[in-house]
């Protein structure tokens, strides 16, 4: 535990002490995602709630990349080890340096999750995502998603409370349409993400992650450190 906890930090403290270094203006630069998921299950009911709140930085903090607020209505069918999910997020997204200047993104999202075990310690979980998104001064656009999440116990032979576990996922996204209106285009893939890290379980309800996500897209790579706290309740 006292190990674990000095390893996270320190590789906490070097991180941060990299990203501090860098050109705030350069759009390249380490940035930072701070994150809280949570997911609860109303009692006798095949329904529940799940979402997440986000803060990302274009640095370590004060840089506002953006801050997403997303919140659905779940429903897990009797039998059956899958969660379905109709949501709603509200995007502000700021510019990279010293404006104050922020747009907006309104999008509704339809979700499944779709978990299972390989052996006795890999935990995978597909995710598939539509979204339907409303983005300022853009025509009405739509987005796949695709992600697969790897979660692998260290120490342990399962998730359980105290456990260490390696965390991995890669995730791609491909727009609906090339045409945002005013005569400008985007390309049909948007993006893909690809994330390592560590977590520990704190207890049945509570787990923490740390870790790094390169994101590329068309025109940018570029690398974030994330730290996230994924609540069940």
């Amino acid at each position: 535990m006292i190990k674990t906890s000095c390893a996270f930090l320190t590789f906490a403290i070097i991180s941060l002490s990299l990203m501090s270094s860098v050109d705030a203006q350069n759009p390249n630069q380490m940035g930072a995602w701070y994150m809280y998921f949570y997911n609860h299950s109303f009692k006798e009911s095949n329904f529940g709630i799940q979402g997440d709140v986000q803060y990302r930085n274009w640095n370590i903090m004060g840089d506002l990349d953006q801050l997403l607020l997303r919140s659905g209505l779940t429903y897990s069918p009797k039998n059956v080890d899958a969660t379905f999910t109709l949501g709603y997020a509200h995007i502000t997204s700021g510019a990279l340096g010293e404006s104050n200047e922020t747009s907006t993104e309104s999008r509704i999202y339809q979700e499944a999750l779709l978990p299972h075990k390989v052996g006795n310690r890999v935990y995978l979980t597909h995710r598939f995502r539509f979204e339907q998104r409303f983005v300022e001064d853009q025509d009405f656009r739509t987005r796949y998603r695709y992600n697969l999440f790897l979660n692998v116990p260290l120490n342990a032979s399962a998730l359980q409370p105290k456990a260490v576990y390696a965390a991995l996922y890669n995730e791609l996204f491909i727009n609906g349409q090339t045409d945002i209106g005013d005569g400008r285009t985007v390309e049909l893939f948007d993006r893909n993400r690809t994330y390592l890290g560590l977590g520990y379980v704190l207890n049945d309800g509570i787990r923490f992650q740390l870790g790094w996500m390169n994101q590329k897209t068309v025109g940018l790579g570029k690398g974030q450190l994330q730290v996230s706290m994924h609540h069940k309740f």
